[in-house]
């Protein structure tokens, strides 16, 4: 760690597969801690797809000093570190082997001075190869939120980042699922449009709490394409935040 840094903990925020919403879940939980008055900071680890700039309206570069990477700060006072920060041209691919990748997220960590952090949330590499090795080599991870969606498969790829987790001795705080379902604007009903969920039964199984059911929201959507997603509610995610206070 950076000797300017003073971080209480370090969350990541995993999946089994992409595609589920990892990135958003990261964003939404970060806002939230940050409303209720804590400390926080986001590493994008994934730095083949790294989109939490963009959730932001990020498109400054970082900055350094003699005390090392400076993180940029979001609208709400969120500090974030991603490649896209460091990139002349945010669209430009990042086509690197993963060992390259794996030193990128260890400058993050040991490069960026990201001062007094209650909590850093750490947007995980998708799935569980050597990358997201790295992560929980690399960091003091004190626990993961795993994230899925309702569609089939789900309990596998559950399974896989909850094992993932257990080899490498991180606790799994528990899980959230995305898309989970679709409010009809006319009459209130919720349609599983993914198919009935099975988050209950695969929490159950594997001895750890639901943390949330998060629905379809197509005005969230649009504001994270316009780089607002602080201003998303998410009040899904409430009960969890207030445990991390």
């Amino acid at each position: 760690m950076n000797k300017n840094s003073n971080i209480k903990k370090v969350i990541g925020v995993v999946s089994g597969k992409g595609g589920v919403g990892k990135s958003l879940v990261s964003c939404l939980l970060a806002s939230k801690c940050r409303k209720a008055g804590l400390k926080v900071g986001i590493l994008d680890a994934d730095i083949t797809g790294p989109s939490v700039p963009k959730s932001f309206g990020i498109t400054s570069r970082a900055m350094q000093d003699e005390t090392g990477l400076l993180p940029t700060v979001t609208e709400s006072g969120i500090k974030m570190m991603s490649i896209n920060l460091l990139l002349e041209d945010e669209n430009q691919p990042v086509v690197w082997r993963g060992p390259v990748i794996s030193g990128v997220i260890q400058q993050f960590w040991t490069d960026v001075n990201w001062g007094d952090l209650d909590y850093l949330f750490v947007d995980m590499p998708r799935g569980t190869g050597d990358v997201a090795l790295t992560v929980f080599q690399s960091l003091p991870v004190d626990g993961i939120v795993i994230v899925s969606t309702p569609q089939d498969l789900v309990k596998m790829i559950v399974n896989k980042a909850f094992n993932m987790a257990k080899m490498m001795n991180v606790p799994v705080l528990g899980l959230v699922e995305n898309m989970s379902y679709y409010v009809c604007p006319h009459c209130n009903e919720k349609i599983s449009i993914f198919g009935e969920s099975q988050i209950d039964e695969t929490a159950q199984e594997l001895g750890v709490p639901v943390l949330a059911k998060l629905p379809i929201n197509p005005d969230a959507a649009k504001m994270i394409d316009a780089g607002r997603v602080e201003d998303i509610e998410a009040g899904e995610l409430d009960e969890f935040v207030d445990t991390l206070k």
